[in-house]
């Protein structure tokens, strides 16, 4: 019997296309022996809609007709099962499409990624691939993430956070930044991957300049010292907090001082049947990145304890930076729903994108087990000793017999 997988991808955020791209590989390389790959694609206003021609790269070059091809959906809870059901009910006849088993997030970006998606599925009962609601929204934040490692004793930048509401004072944000950072800086949204609104500045002007773009993506930006003679070097990890392992290591190549979301998505690469791009994977990269055996196993060491430090499960990519002038190696950022996945990473060390992709399906399910024996209620119905009496609910109950 075939699991029935639903694959989630799109969603409102600024890596929306990304997104697609992404699924789309996934799809193609999951094993439809094992699983009945049901498409969900989310719209840019949060609707959900599903269909055969969900699946092929040119229906996205027109997506409204693409829609009006497809049925638009939700998610529902009913007598223990999470149902895929239409959203314009029909008058006779079911309105359920299929059950569904189990969910596959392949989605980047704010209110998708950030454990918003997967508070949604917990809440409809279905067991997904991937970070918990917890790791997810820890990996989007990256002033919470930074903190978090920290903590763990990790080697981070120190940085400042800026809120949107405070930088009415522009001058005075600026001097917080100059006060505990040296120029150059680099400015970054806390939220959003991708390189979207990420820039560097290198003076007083050019940072008001940065602060004004990045503040334009999210409601909170951090800045930190941008390290001059860097070598950004990505590893991936799989696994779970009770066990993990990590792949190979690349360096990625940029046009620019910072790999941009042009280098990371539009490097040129034929693509897809479409002709289009094949995400992270068509980004120009060094693998196996050009490292020291020492530094190669420090990253991928420092890669799996960041990973489980932070609670994270499935899959993700850590992307670390070395400052060439001393050497020094510092955690960038956590992606916990990589581009493309980052199964180019793991083919170098032996393993398919077709096998990883079993893997993290197996972790999900790994998870769903063991919270199923957690308890999360008891029998205690508090409402039928009359405690809803008045006005003043249960503080206010001094007669109240509990």
């Amino acid at each position: 019997m075939k699991i029935k997988l639903a694959v989630l991808f799109g969603g409102k955020s600024v890596e929306h296309e990304v997104s697609v791209i992404s699924a789309l590989q996934a799809m193609e390389n999951l094993n439809s022996e094992k699983y009945d790959i049901i498409p969900v694609y989310i719209g840019k206003n949060g609707e959900m809609f599903t269909g055969e021609f969900l699946r092929d790269p040119d229906e996205y070059k027109n997506i409204p007709a693409l829609l009006k091809k497809s049925t638009a959906v939700n998610f529902v809870l009913r007598d223990g099962k999470t149902i895929l059901e239409r959203k314009n009910k029909k008058t006779f006849g079911s309105n359920d499409i299929t059950e569904v088993e189990i969910a596959f997030p392949i989605v980047h970006g704010t209110n998708v990624e950030d454990g918003v998606l997967q508070g949604f599925l917990k809440t409809v009962g279905l067991p997904f691939v991937g970070c918990d609601v917890l790791s997810s929204a820890v990996g989007m934040d990256k002033y919470v993430m930074k903190a978090m490692l920290k903590d763990g004793g990790f080697p981070v930048l120190d940085c400042v956070r800026l809120r949107r509401s405070a930088y009415v004072d522009r001058d005075r944000s600026i001097e917080l930044v100059e006060a505990k950072l040296e120029y150059p800086v680099i400015v970054k949204p806390v939220n959003l991957g991708s390189s979207v609104g990420i820039s560097k500045a290198s003076d007083r002007d050019s940072l008001f300049k940065s602060l004004d773009e990045a503040f334009t993506y999210a409601d909170t930006v951090i800045v930190e010292k941008a390290v001059v003679k860097l070598r950004e070097i990505n590893c991936s990890v799989v696994g779970d907090v009770d066990s993990a392992e990590a792949s190979e290591c690349e360096e990625p190549f940029m046009c620019d001082e910072i790999l941009s979301y042009k280098d990371k998505y539009m490097g040129g690469s034929k693509g897809t049947k479409s002709g289009g791009s094949k995400g992270m994977a068509s980004l120009a990269r060094k693998v196996p990145a050009d490292l020291t055996p020492e530094m190669r196993e420090r990253i991928r060491g420092l890669a799996v304890d960041a990973f489980k430090h932070l609670g994270c499960s499935g899959i993700s990519r850590i992307d670390f930076m070395i400052d060439e002038a001393d050497g020094s190696l510092y955690i960038n950022e956590f992606n916990t729903i990589p581009g493309s996945l980052s199964f180019y990473l793991w083919k170098p060390v032996g393993v398919e994108y077709t096998q990883l992709l079993d893997r993290l399906i197996s972790i999900a399910l790994k998870r769903n087990r063991n919270e199923s024996e957690i308890t999360y209620s008891f029998d205690s119905n508090i409402l039928s000793m009359g405690v809803l009496k008045g006005s003043k609910g249960t503080k206010g109950a001094k007669g109240a017999k509990m």
